[in-house]
């Protein structure tokens, strides 16, 4: 991935991510698959319940990158939320929004560390806070991936069998009606 689409990729998790917690909600994680160069869209994890759920659900991020034949996938997602919803030991730095840029040999994993800055309270107990982002630590090749992510990693290269005339599209259909968020861009949208 050249220099200009990776950057242009962190600032719009940046920006989703700052624009959601000044409304007091983390982002879900989030998955943006790449076929030659281009990208096929945005694809954010449904709705999750805490445990093992949480698990598959982010782990089938993978799917519209395995349907579309990607060969590259960057995962958006932060560091306490996906330990929280999954139930892991939180590892790493945290708060952080972390992203892992992939390809079916190896991957690479970006950390963007950020302390709260509170903005305001609501009446049921909500923060809206602003990231104040620290300084990046140097990008760690091969760097550890909790499971869900390394699942979905793993996951987002391995060839989809359906017996389906547009299995992309099937999929994208079957992803939605599971409740992902998917925004594809106009060359992979139906």
């Amino acid at each position: 991935m050249d220099t200009r689409m990776w950057n242009g990729l962190v600032g719009v998790a940046k920006e989703t991510y700052t624009a959601s917690l000044s409304e007091g909600v983390v982002p879900r994680p989030l998955m943006m698959p790449l076929v030659r160069g281009g990208l096929v869209g945005l694809i954010w994890v449904r709705p999750l319940k805490v445990g093992q759920d949480a698990l598959a659900g982010i782990a089938g991020l993978a799917n519209i990158a395995a349907a579309a034949g990607a060969d590259e996938v960057v995962l958006v997602w932060e560091t306490h939320d996906v330990a929280t919803a999954c139930e892991l030991p939180i590892v790493g730095l945290a708060p952080c929004l972390n992203m892992v840029l992939a390809t079916p040999t190896g991957h690479v994993l970006h950390q963007f560390p950020y302390s709260e800055q509170l903005l305001s309270r609501s009446s049921q107990g909500w923060a809206s806070v602003a990231p104040d982002w620290r300084p990046a630590p140097e990008p760690q090749p091969g760097g550890e991936l909790v499971p869900p992510i390394q699942a979905a990693v793993n996951f987002s290269f391995t060839p989809i069998e359906l017996d389906h005339p547009d299995p992309f599209g099937v999929t994208v259909v079957l992803m939605e009606e599971d409740g992902y968020r998917i925004s594809l861009t106009e060359a992979f949208a139906r």
